[in-house]
């Protein structure tokens, strides 16, 4: 494990790293309050980050960018360039269901890490490692598209046949390990398939394609 941080209080680090299955064990405190703390300190360090460096953007905008580059998956591929697994404490329950991987865990270890650094060294060090760690997520989130293509799509529809029929979705295929999956789905209309694509959740392959479907009409 390589957090890029030295701890005053290593004491703060052990608490940063106690997943809530060995505090019921041991019923001493888990990471969560420090989790609480460190979600703070991450949306307000993002926050100031997008709001200077980029100007022009309105409110919605800087919301949709801020959301994308702090949500799980961004947090969780951050915990593991640092190997954060390998130094979280766990029980004996999620030991055996291989906690060290799933993003969801990762990602509140990275926000009580961060709450912990806060804590033991203040915002500068704290600012200091979120945008080290995160900087090409917040990058990317600048070239997202949040355009919803699925409202879109049906939107277009309904006021061209000036009908109440729905666009839909099937899934197709899924690939991958299941903690990095790939998901093929399909944009149907009248049964027809006008539009396909894929993505890391159905969710996002859903949107790929109608946004595939969108863009051809």
């Amino acid at each position: 494990m390589d957090l890029g941080y030295t701890f005053q209080n290593q004491e703060l680090l052990k608490k940063a790293l106690t997943h809530i299955s060995l505090a019921n064990e041991r019923n001493i405190e888990s990471n969560q309050r420090l989790e609480f703390l460190g979600d703070s300190v991450l949306s307000l360090v993002v926050a100031s980050d997008i709001y200077e460096r980029f100007p022009n953007l309105d409110e919605g905008r800087l919301t949709e960018m801020r959301a994308a580059a702090v949500c799980e998956k961004s947090l969780a591929a951050a915990a593991r360039t640092m190997d954060l697994g390998s130094g979280i404490l766990f029980g004996k329950s999620e030991t055996v269901c291989g906690g060290k991987d799933k993003d969801s865990i990762l990602a509140d270890a990275f926000e009580a890490v961060l709450g912990a650094i806060y804590l033991d060294g203040g915002m500068d060090p704290a600012r200091e490692w979120v945008l080290c760690r995160l900087r090409e997520s917040i990058d990317a989130a600048a070239e997202m598209d949040f355009t919803n293509y699925k409202s879109e799509l049906q939107n277009y529809f309904q006021k061209r046949d000036k009908g109440t029929e729905v666009v839909t979705y099937r899934l197709v295929d899924r690939k991958g390990p299941d903690h990095h999956p790939t998901f093929r789905a399909e944009a149907l209309y009248r049964g027809k398939v006008i539009g396909s694509g894929t993505g890391h959740s159905r969710k996002e392959a859903e949107q790929a394609a109608a946004k595939q479907a969108y863009s051809a009409l």
